[in-house]
């Protein structure tokens, strides 16, 4: 039998179908148009995601037999407003998670209604990529769309309507709305009154795994698809892409550096840090999880590289780096502000500590390093809760570079794997799918079988106490350097 993982991101939608084991049979990436019709604001037409999986579909399905699919999957951009009226049509456009436009009604939630509310409400508080900032400012900015609205989704459950014609979701992505009791495991009644909504606009809740419906007959028709073919609940992009790398159970880790990073800690147990500078969602394995977000990670080395040094030649760059653990350059990446753990959108980048006789080369590890700096900060957190943590995984495009990968170990002090697949969310996505139709019993059981750790970097003492010399210095410059950000912005 085989399972297909959809991954629809912001730029394109990715599909794969893969065996049981998790060998991947055939990928295909479709791509669709980002709208941004007023500054800050970015938008994307529902009907666009649609197209672009039917497409996916007949391509990846070309050549194989579509009755042998058992299941399917989806993993999804998180945080976007999807709104349909009594017709089932769209409304407006979805209002993605890297809108900008909700900064008023993200400071009336965390400052009028409070962050002490929506943290025992939801666990977190409010950011403006959430969900329930987006509800708030179509009630007050476009009355006429909202009275017509009957259902509220995110992007990737759209499609799965479209698909079986059940309205669902599932916990992990469910988190990022501000709308869910994230502990309970419920949608909080309170809420929804603070958004004007009724608890009936909301989908039906399931775990990741779980099996929401089968693929409606006219669609099993149009691909050939079994009459029985199952659709699970699937997951947020980042719960998915932790699926995809094994980080299941209790104390799993995963840094992902992307143009943004991650820094993913999966638990069986529910945990808040007391300044909710981590976000605390349910995880896809239907435990819970933490969450560190920086905005910008690998895009600070592009940005340098790209921008400024204007070349290409990343490795070549790299090569001539030497002396780790004794930079006298600092960088701050704030670039676009951050998220975890400051959550302050007036932060910016910066380097320090250059002098006449600076060169090139400790810049770009002063970016290398910062990045880490960075993340390390969420791991901090997440180990002042109590979480025992002595390894990670990496992926992302920054993950490619050995010396990148050195210096986030001995910055971490933490063993660092690689694994075997790049697919992320899809192949999370897939499994979830696998896991639905009974293939595994588990999760846990499905990423232990699926997920292959192809080599580990250990951390050097002697490096690991250089670091954490300089760590200790880069984590006094934000707090030195805010009252500049907030008179700059």
């Amino acid at each position: 039998m085989y399972y297909i993982g959809v991954d629809l991101g912001t730029s394109a939608v990715k599909l794969l179908m893969t065996k049981k084991d998790g060998t991947i049979i055939k990928a295909v990436t479709k791509e669709y148009p980002l709208n941004f019709p007023h500054p800050g604001w970015s938008e994307q037409n529902p009907e666009d995601w649609k197209e672009a999986v039917f497409a996916g579909l007949r391509e990846l399905l070309k050549d194989h037999d579509a009755s042998l699919v058992a299941g399917i999957g989806i993993a999804g951009q998180m945080h976007g407003l999807v709104v349909l009226d009594e017709n089932d049509n769209v409304i407006r456009p979805a209002i993605l998670w890297n809108d900008g436009r909700t900064q008023k009604e993200t400071d009336y939630l965390n400052n009028v209604v409070g962050k002490d509310v929506l943290s025992a409400e939801t666990a977190n508080i409010a950011f403006a990529g959430f969900t329930a900032p987006k509800i708030l400012w179509m009630r007050e900015n476009e009355p006429e769309n909202f009275a017509k609205v009957r259902k509220i989704m995110l992007p990737k459950d759209y499609i799965a309507y479209i698909l079986t014609g059940v309205f669902s979701t599932d916990y992990s992505d469910a988190s990022g709305m501000l709308l869910l009791d994230v502990k309970n495991r419920k949608w909080s009644e309170k809420m929804c009154e603070i958004c004007g909504i009724d608890l009936s606009v909301l989908p039906r809740l399931y775990e990741s795994y779980e099996i929401t419906g089968t693929v409606k007959p006219e669609i099993a028709n149009e691909f050939g698809f079994s009459d029985h073919l199952a659709v699970c609940a699937g997951a947020g992009d980042n719960a998915a892409a932790a699926i995809g790398t094994g980080t299941v159970g209790d104390g799993g880790l995963n840094i992902s550096l992307g143009t943004s990073g991650t820094v993913f800690i999966s638990s069986k147990e529910f945990r808040v840090d007391e300044n909710n500078a981590l976000h605390s969602f349910d995880h896809a394995d239907g435990g819970y999880h933490l969450m560190g977000c920086m905005l910008s990670a690998a895009s600070c080395n592009k940005w340098w590289m790209d921008e400024i040094l204007r070349t290409k030649d990343y490795e070549n760059e790299q090569a001539a780096i030497e002396n780790l653990g004794r930079n006298r350059i600092y960088f701050l990446p704030y670039l676009m502000g951050e998220r975890s753990p400051h959550n302050d959108p007036d932060a910016r980048g910066a380097f320090l500590g250059l002098s006449m006789d600076t060169k090139r080369e400790e810049m770009t590890l002063a970016v290398l390093e910062g990045v880490a700096f960075g993340l390390r900060d969420s791991v901090e957190i997440a180990k002042s809760l109590g979480i025992p943590l002595s390894k990670t995984r990496i992926c992302g495009g920054g993950a490619k570079s050995p010396l990148w990968r050195k210096i986030i170990t001995n910055v971490m002090n933490l063993e660092v794997e690689r694994i075997a697949s790049e697919e992320g969310p899809g192949l999370g996505a897939a499994i979830l799918a696998m896991v639905g139709c009974g293939e595994y019993a588990s999760v846990e059981d499905a990423a232990s079988a699926i997920v292959k750790v192809t080599d580990t970097e250990k951390p050097d003492p002697a490096l690991v106490s250089e670091y954490e010399k300089r760590y200790r210095v880069f984590k006094s410059l934000y707090p030195a350097l805010k009252p500049v950000f907030e008179i700059t912005k």
